[in-house]
């Protein structure tokens, strides 16, 4: 019998992070190295969220909270709900935990048993099925195409219910993709939901203060009042207020669920950083003109990437309405072979030979669901992205 669990056999380890990883590798042993992989803000943190950690500290706010988040930041979670998406949840129903994912991995220990479907759209964030296979459910893959922008079809959605399906995980605007719904198309995913009662949503806003155009962002619970009882609508302040490295998600839901969480949060995590939690609070209820702006600065990259890519050979890259990713297309660079004599069969083969041969470090589509694409983010410098951009259509160039 081997030491280790048969269930880590049916996970991956992340690949954003192991993309991420090797780059800072290479950028160690001197290689000139441009790292495309990772899914976080440039910028920094803002100052008045930085100094309500640093007074939190001073304040003594250093020992354990609530298991599921300290009452001023579950009062201010209600208020952003209340605020920016027209949900009244009261305190009982909020909870905090170190991240978006634990909340993910909360939700599904909490209420998956053997042989439940989690039904999750293609392209999806790489952590999405994993997190259902080590809570002992199936995901259940509903595929997206280019053509219709990545964005989940009624039919398809409805293909995929089954009477085992327990969850429909959703993600706009999306990671791989930056695909958002407009209420239009979210309504026809929530008609189709109306008609399966036996099905939650679990809704990954995370990228809702990152949209363009004037694309305006709206949720599944304020579309249809009637799913409010079955969605547990996540957020967290990562994206919009660039606290990556603070640890803190959050989300709201039905009260049953919500102590199911706090069980489980109870007997792994314990509360999220307290320090974190006191920043968080001034994240929610402080200023907020600054979001505009950096989504504005996201915009103008947007458009450099997705013109640059588009004149790369063989690349097709649709422009996204939101979060800080694109998703090339790579159709047309398949089965040729690189300046170097790499044979691209896969787009892993692409995005190896790309960071091997050129120093971009991108992510293969394969570890979202939906080949042959990459994942590129954009959350990097103008010039960063003009040299990376430039070097992918010399590769592209280069092929035969």
């Amino acid at each position: 019998m081997g030491f280790i669990a048969d269930a880590l056999s049916r996970v991956q380890p992340s690949a954003t992070i192991a993309v991420s990883t090797k780059a800072r590798e290479l950028k160690a042993a001197g290689r000139d190295v441009i790292g495309l992989g990772a899914g976080e803000p440039d910028f920094d943190t803002p100052d008045n969220i930085k100094q309500a950690g640093i007074d939190a500290i001073n304040r003594g706010e250093t020992k354990y909270t609530a298991v599921d988040g300290i009452p001023e930041l579950k009062a201010a979670i209600c208020d952003k709900f209340k605020r920016e998406n027209e949900l009244s949840y009261e305190p009982a129903q909020a909870f905090v935990a170190p991240g978006g994912k634990p909340i993910i991995y909360n939700a599904m220990v909490a209420t998956l048993n053997p042989g439940d479907e989690v039904v999750i759209p293609a392209p999806y964030w790489v952590s999405y099925p994993d997190i259902v296979l080590l809570a002992g459910g199936e995901p259940v893959i509903a595929e997206t195409t280019i053509e219709n922008d990545f964005k989940l079809t009624g039919d398809a959605l409805d293909a995929a219910i089954t009477p085992r399906t327990k969850w429909l995980i959703f993600n706009s605007p999306s990671n791989p993709t930056g695909a958002a719904y407009s209420r239009d198309e979210l309504k026809i995913l929530t008609d189709v939901l109306m008609r399966h009662p036996h099905v939650r949503v679990l809704t990954d806003d995370m990228y809702e203060h990152l949209t363009y155009d004037g694309f305006e962002f709206v949720t599944p619970a304020q579309v249809e009042p009637g799913l409010y009882e079955r969605t547990l609508t996540m957020n967290g302040v990562s994206k919009a207020y660039a606290m990556t490295g603070w640890r803190i998600g959050y989300c709201a839901g039905p009260v049953e669920l919500i102590a199911a969480m706090r069980k489980v949060q109870s007997q792994s995590t314990s509360n999220p950083t307290s320090i974190s939690q006191w920043a968080a609070v001034e994240a929610l209820n402080g200023p907020q003109d600054f979001i505009a702006e950096r989504a504005e600065e996201f915009k103008g990259r947007r458009d450099l990437v997705v013109s640059m890519l588009n004149q790369a050979n063989g690349i097709d890259c649709p422009r996204p309405e939101g979060a800080f990713y694109v998703y090339p297309g790579l159709a047309g660079c398949m089965g040729k072979e690189t300046a170097k004599g790499t044979k691209l069969e896969t787009d892993e083969d692409f995005v190896t030979a790309l960071l091997e041969e050129e120093g971009v470090a991108a992510v293969h589509g394969a570890a979202f669901g939906l080949s042959p694409f990459m994942r590129i983010s954009y959350a990097t410098s103008r010039a960063a992205l003009e040299e990376a951009c430039g070097r992918i259509q010399r590769f592209c160039g280069g092929l035969k």
